[in-house]
């Protein structure tokens, strides 16, 4: 399993989030966005719509057909469409979420305590493999760790 650390400094996660996940999708993975925030998921849903370069399908949760989806947009870590790539859009981690392939951790200032608590609680972990990114401008990633 791996997870991502994506520290985000230029952008807030709207901003970044539609870049990464036509990563995910050109990798072939089926994603699970999950915010707290329902708020926040819709800014995410417009802006995903908004990508002119890449089509990146997305639904809220808890509709008919979830288990087509693409790209999931949800409160929890439930997995309708299968996901093996989620995304923790709000920066917070949840147990649960070991289950997945691999894990990106988007965290802000406001975030950031939570995500060094994170990295250390996982650091020696068996099978485990984490990377820290720093956002260098909108759109722009340094491996950092």
């Amino acid at each position: 399993m791996r997870v991502d650390f994506y520290q985000l400094s230029q952008t807030p996660v709207e901003g970044a989030l539609p870049q990464l996940a036509a990563k995910m999708r050109e990798a072939g993975a089926r994603v699970l966005v999950v915010s707290a925030d329902a708020a926040q998921l819709t800014r995410i849903s417009d802006a995903l719509w908004a990508v002119k370069a890449d089509f990146l399908a997305h639904a809220p949760a808890g509709g008919p057909h979830d288990a087509r989806q693409p790209i999931l947009l949800a409160d929890s870590l439930a997995n309708p469409n299968g996901a093996t790539f989620l995304a923790l859009a709000d920066g917070l981690w949840r147990e649960g979420a070991e289950g997945f392939d691999r894990v990106f951790l988007l965290f802000d200032g406001q975030t950031i305590e939570g995500a060094r608590a994170t990295w250390r609680s996982l650091d020696g972990r068996e099978g485990m493999e984490r990377h820290y990114w720093r956002q260098l401008a909108p759109g722009k990633w340094e491996k950092a760790g």
